[in-house]
């Protein structure tokens, strides 16, 4: 009995020893302490530990927007008739070039015709009135005539005068070369550019308010709307060059500037509108198309980390910074602009120290 009291003791002792001996820190374990960590150099975790010095670098802010390519609004005109009336000629066809004041089709309408005989008597009633005027002028003159009449011819003559500057305007609008009294209306051009829309048949009849039968426009230079978040509208000036992306030419550069930024934020969307403008000379560019734009700012010194260096711990980052040969500690950080490989650093770093790069997700269990 006393003998098998011994063994028992025996075993309790060796047992306790043991476990004592396990539950001391072997000299390959990480060594934590608060946010420090020690990583021995036979530790398999240290050969999978990379860093890297901090440093400055340019790095420019960008900001992507989508954007639909439109015709500039002086570059681009809708053409419907100014009257009701028939097509008797068109002088154009789908795809031409032609000059402002170019002849684009010929209308007879009795509204036009109306506008003209307007004009006609207008002309007719100042003749009149003029005669009538130096005629009283001539009888006061060789004292048989009486002032107030004068007074009436004059005031009747300038008002006369007036009519007809009305009237002519009028006419000059709608003819403002060729064509004539009596004589169709002539539908000419308002700006230089491509025919890149005609509905016109001869013989069809027009409604005074019937949709555009043509669309011209000039496309050499076009514009890209963008939508500019509120937050990202700092970075984006009038005058900057920007670049373009369409999906229709995915290997092609295009550049561009921007051209106009709206006073108005979108309280919908909370984005501005940008106004880019671009060089088209081979009109590959066509209005509707969808555009990708990136803005960049000018490039500043700023400090740039991996984004395998970088950490998250709830909402917030943080990286390991060296303190000695094999040791660590955390550092809180806050970063800005990030893209697929690097990280822009506001805070929380310095020039010159020395951070962990690859290997922090090893160190999970420093806490």
């Amino acid at each position: 009995m006393r003998k098998t009291v011994l063994t028992m003791i025996l075993l309790a002792l060796v047992t306790s020893c043991k476990n004592s001996k396990n539950e001391t820190p072997q000299d390959h374990d990480l060594l934590i302490k608060g946010n420090d960590v020690i990583v021995p150099e036979n530790n398999p975790v240290f050969k999978k530990i990379k860093t890297e010095t901090v440093a400055e670098q340019e790095h420019s802010d960008g900001v992507v927007s989508a954007g639909t390519i439109q015709a500039i609004p002086n570059h681009y005109a809708e053409i419907a008739s100014p009257f009701s009336g028939r097509i008797t000629k068109s002088f154009i066809q789908l795809g031409q070039n032609i000059s402002a004041g170019s002849p684009l089709f010929e209308i007879l309408s009795s509204d036009y015709f109306s506008v003209q005989k307007d004009y006609t008597d207008a002309l007719n009633d100042v003749q009149l009135a003029e005669k009538n005027y130096k005629r009283q002028q001539d009888l006061v003159k060789h004292g048989v005539g009486i002032q107030k009449e004068l007074d009436e011819a004059e005031t009747d003559f300038k008002n006369k005068k007036t009519s007809l500057s009305n009237a002519s305007s009028a006419l000059k609008v709608y003819n403002s070369k060729g064509g004539g009294i009596g004589r169709p209306l002539i539908v000419r051009a308002p700006i230089s550019g491509e025919i890149i829309s005609n509905k016109i048949v001869n013989g069809q009849y027009l409604k005074g308010d019937a949709d555009p039968v043509m669309i011209i426009a000039e496309l050499s230079k076009v514009w890209i709307s963008g939508d500019v978040k509120e937050k990202d509208i700092r970075f984006v000036n009038t005058g900057d060059h920007v670049s373009v992306k369409v999906s229709a030419y995915p290997d092609r550069n295009i550049t561009g500037k921007v051209y106009h930024i709206n006073e108005i934020v979108d309280e919908n969307t909370r984005s501005i509108k940008v106004l880019i403008e671009c060089d088209n000379p081979d009109r590959k560019l066509k209005p509707g198309m969808y555009a990708t734009v990136n803005f960049s700012t000018t490039p500043t010194r700023t400090i740039m980390i991996p984004v395998t260096a970088l950490m998250q711990q709830d909402s917030s980052q943080y990286v390991w910074v060296k303190t000695g040969k094999n040791q660590f500690t955390k550092r809180s950080v806050t970063t800005g602009e990030t893209d697929q490989k690097t990280v822009r650093i506001t805070s929380g770093l310095k020039v010159g120290e020395t951070i962990m790069t690859e290997g922090g997700i090893y160190m999970l269990d420093a806490k």
